[in-house]
């Protein structure tokens, strides 16, 4: 999956990869997908509810050795 910007919030507790991730999504422009690593095991409820709420879109999400990566393209 391709992605425009990539942002590390792995040891972030919540909600800190939520804040990060909102403040990251403002230097995007519409359709351009951030990409974000997190250790946070709340990250997935919570980035899920946050993109949907703002009108962004998790196009896909996937855990890999302890890390959940997410791509969610701004809407």
């Amino acid at each position: 999956m391709n992605s425009n910007k990539l942002l590390d919030a792995k040891g972030l507790a919540c909600p800190m990869p939520i804040v990060k991730t909102k403040k990251a999504m403002t230097d995007l422009e519409s359709g351009q997908v951030l990409e974000i690593h997190a250790t946070d095991k709340g990250a997935k409820s919570d980035l899920t509810a946050w993109a949907k709420s703002v009108g962004h879109e998790l196009v896909k999400h996937e855990e890999e050795n302890d890390v959940f990566k997410f791509w969610i393209q701004k809407g």
